[in-house]
């Protein structure tokens, strides 16, 4: 038997699967704002969507001209989780989508597994990934970086090659393509099309479009 091209599909969680991203986008500017480092959502946008808590912290720590104490950002956490509990909801297509892809799926993000799994259980996601939830705590260094697509695949006992990552910012899809991994860039969130598109990369901007865009991968 012909093996399929697609044996594993890796989720991002915000901005893939729950419409996060424009609620993060705008509490990290009240954050930012009353550190006193002011960033416009444009510029979160540009800078920050998918990229690990470092790079979050280190351009912060850049525009303040001084270091921030450990664990800074607990301070903050309660208004993600007010803003999350009164507005989150799963991305527009992505349970009709999730219906009908047939092989093995799991879900990675650089946040906490607490956050995932909180966020999960809100839009009513969370049975489909249970066991199947991989976090930037689980390796050392987070996306831009390929370690976290690569430990999900060896997790789930998936080759690099025949794993599909389906992301929404481009710090995701350049991890995807230095994992070996095909890389599907939904643009119907936050990140422009053209910030998405490169080698192995199908881009994308209708989550019910996704299982033929998997269906048509060459073998």
């Amino acid at each position: 038997m012909t093996r399929s091209p697609v044996e594993l599909v890796i989720f991002d969680c915000d901005g893939v699967l729950v419409d996060s991203e424009r609620i993060c986008v705008k509490v990290d500017a009240m954050i930012m704002a009353d550190l006193g480092c002011p960033f416009t959502e444009a510029e979160i946008i540009e800078r920050f969507v998918g990229s690990s808590e470092e790079v979050y912290t280190a351009a912060v720590e850049e525009r303040l001209g001084r270091r921030l104490e450990k664990n800074w950002q607990r301070a903050y956490e309660h208004l993600y989780r007010q803003a999350f509990d009164a507005e989150l909801t799963a991305v527009e297509g992505i349970v009709e989508a999730l219906d009908k892809i047939a092989v093995p799926v799991c879900v990675f993000s650089n946040g906490g597994h607490d956050g995932i799994g909180r966020n999960l259980e809100i839009v009513e996601l969370a049975d489909r990934f249970a066991g199947k939830v991989f976090s930037a705590q689980d390796v050392t260094t987070g996306k831009p970086a390929p370690d976290l697509f690569l430990h999900a695949a060896r997790s789930m006992g998936a080759d690099p090659e025949r794993c599909a990552v389906v992301e929404d910012s481009a710090y995701g899809v350049r991890a995807a393509r230095a994992a070996g991994m095909r890389a599907f860039g939904y643009c119907g969130g936050l990140t422009p099309a053209a910030r998405l598109e490169g080698p192995r990369t199908t881009v994308f901007d209708d989550m019910c479009e996704l299982p033929a865009l998997l269906a048509a991968v060459p073998h």
